[in-house]
């Protein structure tokens, strides 16, 4: 049975917590729990979040994080953005990611969001052409950083 035809994907709790740390381990090879537990705690206490997991049987598979701007850097609050997306890697390339996205794009145009912003490493091929196919083009800001 392919993960699409039982998918549920519904808004992410603090409860998902265990299930996050488990993917970005497999993903990044590391485990983040404090992160991941302070990440999640300024999610709950911020209305702007619009975050998601993919869950199938009961288990969480992935998750996406987006939020909603409040004139951060002069953007307007109608800009929304893709934080972070993780999917456990033996359920990569099945859609999941898509779906995700596509529920959250679609939550977020339904509360006033035209324009959403995501940051993707120049050397990140996979992630890159995953928001290519999603539509994603590049956009208007370039990011500066000082290495101090």
């Amino acid at each position: 049975m392919s993960p699409l035809e039982s998918l549920k994907i519904r808004p992410l709790r603090i409860e998902d917590l265990e299930a996050i740390v488990a993917i970005d381990e497999k993903v990044l090879g590391e485990k983040r729990r404090d992160y991941w537990e302070k990440k999640l705690q300024m999610m709950d206490d911020k209305a702007s979040q619009v975050s998601l997991v993919a869950e199938v049987q009961g288990k969480v598979l992935g998750f996406i994080l987006g939020d909603i701007s409040g004139w951060e850097f002069g953007v307007p609050d109608t800009i929304g953005w893709i934080d972070t997306i993780g999917v456990d890697p033996a359920h990569q390339k099945k859609g999941l990611a898509t779906a995700l996205s596509q529920e959250l794009i679609q939550r977020l145009k339904a509360i006033g969001v035209r324009t959403i912003y995501t940051l993707v490493s120049w050397d990140d091929w996979d992630l890159l052409q995953f928001f290519h196919a999603m539509g994603f083009t590049r956009g208007d800001m370039i990011n500066l950083e000082l290495k101090i």
